[in-house]
């Protein structure tokens, strides 16, 4: 997926068309996930991070079939999927534009957040690691900071002294 915001002009070159969606669809034909699955996690995605937010225009299914060489049935039911979900609303004649985000966190906030990411990324890499090595540590201290977190969190309460076998 390719994701961003133009500062650019929001008209396409072709002003017929209107405007340029900030989202960019990609396949991974060897993730054996349906294509459509594959179209709405990356719209989810791009709303968690920020890069998609309420009022902007996702690529016209026409442009997606155009660019993917995908099933037009398939770009509607990933954008019937994301309006069920109430992320998207469809309006005739004009396309389909975000309607809610999954971003809990301020866009500015995201931005820091991402530089200091960009950074330790970049730590990790000089020191060796692969993607797949820095994914996994990724994923492992995620999963222990979970864990701590919510382990203190029932300390104090009965769910603790449940797992503890007291009564």
């Amino acid at each position: 997926m390719t994701v961003g915001k133009d500062d650019s002009s929001s008209e396409s070159p072709d002003s017929s068309r209107g405007p340029v969606s900030p989202i960019e669809f990609r396949l991974d034909l060897a993730s054996g996930m349906p294509t459509y699955l594959q179209l709405v996690q990356q719209v989810e995605h791009a709303l968690r991070i920020g890069y998609l937010s309420v009022g902007d225009q996702l690529p016209k299914v026409r442009d997606v079939v155009a660019s993917l060489a995908v099933n037009p049935n398939t770009v509607l039911k990933a954008y019937r999927e994301l309006e069920n979900k109430g992320l998207t609303v469809g309006r005739p004649g004009q396309g389909t534009f975000i309607e809610a985000t999954l971003s809990q966190v301020a866009l500015p906030e995201l931005t820091k957040l991402r530089r200091s990411l960009t950074s330790w990324v970049a730590t990790a890499d000089a020191a060796g690691l692969d993607d797949d090595g820095i994914g996994a540590l990724v994923a492992s201290v995620v999963r222990d900071y979970r864990e701590r977190r919510d382990g203190s969190r029932t300390r104090d309460g009965v769910a603790d002294d449940e797992s503890e076998g007291v009564a």
